[in-house]
């Protein structure tokens, strides 16, 4: 399935000028997604996934932003309209087990893969094989330094530019957004913490500060081994939040002892009331197409 060119190039041979990748990513996918809580979220596997955010990155212009989404994600979205509409620009992608049930009850089968953020990136970086230049922004300034020594050490041939810690002051934004500009970033790692780190991308990052942006949430920690990560065989089993919870009670506990039942009861709510929606709508006319009397069609 060819996911990236044939929708470039039929923007351009329809004349429409491709003022950012969102727009390309959005025309190129339309086939490959599945909504969840009426978002579109990219239903592609692993080689897929990395071919075709590989060739966004490798674009000359514009700008795609991705997100990936997990089960609290979407709660924090079900509650903020203006959330909802950042992630309506951004190329999103299922992380965790929350988003399969959701397609499960939705569309009947779970998503082809999990694509989460701390798996998806460093395997990211593997698989662009042309040197590029990796910009990281949020942290602690200890963390994302070690994040990107462990980059480094990942995938050498590409430039690891620590732009800034997360912890700077709002009113110093822009003075941020013009050092990503001034190091000339091809690919923007960001982790700051969701809604902030997707809201901040939206206003302050465009196609001149970089091609394609990564929102990660808490990759940095992972990376630079601050917080570890689940075995390989709790996360094979898909309890990775249940770990993290173990490990951080204190601050994860509403995430997910009150989070996961609301998940579920909102995945529940939102299937019948689509169905609900379904059965109510009132059938609409189709228009009545007008046709030419026969002395018009002779003249």
């Amino acid at each position: 399935m060819s996911l990236v060119i044939p929708g470039i190039m039929r923007m351009r041979d329809l004349g429409q000028e491709v003022v950012g990748l969102n727009q390309v990513a959005d025309f190129a996918v339309v086939a490959s997604r599945r909504r969840i809580f009426d978002l579109p979220v990219c239903d592609l596997d692993w080689d897929n996934a990395l071919t075709f955010v590989n060739e966004l990155a490798s674009l000359p212009v514009g700008q795609t932003s991705i997100a990936f989404v997990n089960a609290h994600n979407m709660l924090v979205m079900l509650r903020d309209d203006s959330y909802r509409y950042v992630l309506e620009q951004n190329l999103v992608l299922p992380d965790g087990v929350g988003l399969d049930i959701a397609s499960r009850v939705a569309h009947g089968e779970p998503f082809p893969a999990n694509l989460n953020g701390t798996d998806f990136v460093p395997a990211l970086l593997t698989f662009m094989e042309r040197t590029k230049r990796i910009g990281l922004l949020g942290g602690k300034r200890s963390v994302v330094e070690d994040a990107a020594e462990k980059f480094r050490r990942h995938a050498p041939w590409h430039e690891y530019i620590v732009v800034s810690d997360g912890f700077f002051d709002p009113a110093r934004s822009n003075a941020v957004a013009a050092e990503i500009g001034r190091q000339k970033i091809d690919v923007l790692i960001v982790g700051m913490g969701t809604p902030l780190q997707e809201k901040w991308v939206a206003e302050h990052v465009g196609p001149q500060h970089a091609r394609l942006v990564l929102t990660v949430g808490a990759l940095f920690d992972f990376v630079s081994g601050t917080v570890p990560r689940a075995p390989r065989l709790v996360r094979a089993m898909r309890s990775e939040w249940l770990f993290r919870l173990a490990l951080e009670p204190g601050r994860l506990w509403r995430r997910y002892i009150l989070g996961v039942p609301l998940f579920l009861y909102q995945v529940i709510r939102h299937q019948f009331g689509r169905k609900e929606r379904v059965l109510r709508a009132e059938p609409q006319q189709l228009p009545q197409r007008r046709i030419a009397s026969p002395d018009k069609l002779a003249s």
